[in-house]
Parts: C-alpha cells; structure tokens; sequence
C-alpha cells in the first residue's frame, strides 16, 4: 500500500502551489486551512470521492520540509481518490501532528492514515527534527557520530517493549535496519522512535512508538 501511495506521490506534483511558511498564519491560510486557538492549522476538504482532514502545529523552525511533504501528501492522495475508476470510495486521509522539544532541538511527529480502496488502511509516521544551534535538520545518520554503533543499545529495547506490549517479535533483520528508525523525535530525556504498520512488526500489527531513555545508549551529536 505504501509502495502504491509513494508512486502517486511522485506522478501527481504538488497541488498546493509553492511552499509557504508553516510558523505564520499566512501559511496555514494559504494551504487553504484556519488557524485555531494556540497556532494549530486545519486543513479539511469534503467531497463525493474522499474526506481529508490535516491538523499540525505551527512554528516548526524548517517550514519548507514540512509543507513540500505535506504537499506530495496531499497530491498523490488526491490523485488516487480522483483517477477514473478508482474502487471502494469515498478515500479518506487524515493527517496530525505532535511538538516536541529539548534544550537544543524541535521536532515535528505527523501521524499519516490512508485508507484508499484496499482491505486494510495504512498508517505511518513523518518525523522533522531541527538543531537550533547548528541551524540544520536532525537524521538518524547525523544524530550520532559515525563509529557509535547506537543500534546495538537501542535495538534490544525497542524489541523488549514492543514483545511486552504487543506479544510479537521484532526479527533481528528489521530491528537492525537504520531505515527503520528514521522517523523519532526528541526530548531532554529520551529519543522516541515511531513505527509505521508493516515497519518493525507484522502488517496486522499497529503502528507503535517506542522511548528509549537518551543515557541508554551514545550521547547525541547535538
């Protein structure tokens, strides 16, 4: 499912014009949405064909990334409810967002579900993390130095809290694979990752974040 909304992605563009700047109302008015009490924006669009519903905080410092994302969303979700033929609609795509903070960083965790047709609907994550002090975005192969090995510490943790709480195991394959970590926001005291449906356990399976505590495994590159 994830495979076929990315390839919407790429062909439809971007629907909602240039980029604009998130951390001002102009923006969120811009992407056809309001601004809510405490700088929130919603976007929502009914029609025969689909239901879409955006909600994300404003003022995330690396605006760009989060509204050329936002933006491909939206576009290839659009172009899946709109294509002639498309089965079992009305789609629906409901899109939220979550603010986190330490002393040296901001993240932004969008919590994304789909469901356009298929048996099961899909649901994933799209993380932003911004460095304040050095000016940049956060990725997991920059959060830590080269040689740290941190998947050694933090995948035994995220493998016992996810058998805890759900009964399933992570194999060793998944639980080891940098590209599964990507999405993960920061705090003073730990690093949260967030799982997609299909990331770390079993299609059937929720999506899941997990905390890890930041004095469990190499300091951060921060």
């Amino acid at each position: 499912m994830r495979s076929l909304i990315l390839c919407a992605l790429v062909v439809a563009g971007s629907f909602w014009g240039a980029p604009v700047a998130v951390g001002n109302p102009v923006g969120c008015l811009t992407l056809g949405g309001v601004v809510q009490n405490g700088g929130v924006c919603q976007v929502r669009d009914s029609q025969p064909s689909y239901t879409m519903d955006v909600t994300f905080p404003l003022g995330y410092p690396d605006s760009q990334a989060v509204i050329d994302y936002l933006g491909q969303t939206k576009a290839g979700f659009l172009n899946l409810a709109q294509t002639p033929g498309s089965p079992n609609l009305p789609y629906e795509m409901d899109v939220t967002g979550e603010s986190f903070e330490s002393a040296q960083t901001r993240s932004l965790v969008l919590t994304l579900f789909q469901a356009v047709g298929s048996a099961h609907p899909s649901t994933w994550y799209k993380s932003f993390t911004y460095d304040l002090g050095r000016a940049r975005p956060v990725t997991f192969d920059t959060m830590f130095a080269p040689d740290a090995a941190p998947l050694d510490a933090i995948f035994p943790i995220v493998s016992r809290d996810l058998e805890t709480r759900t009964g399933l195991s992570v194999l060793p394959g998944d639980g080891r694979d940098p590209l599964n970590y990507q999405n993960f926001a920061i705090t003073d005291d730990a690093v949260i990752f967030f799982f997609g449906r299909a990331e770390m356990l079993p299609s059937y399976a929720d999506a899941v974040s997990v905390s890890v505590r930041r004095h469990a495994f190499p300091p951060l590159q921060l």
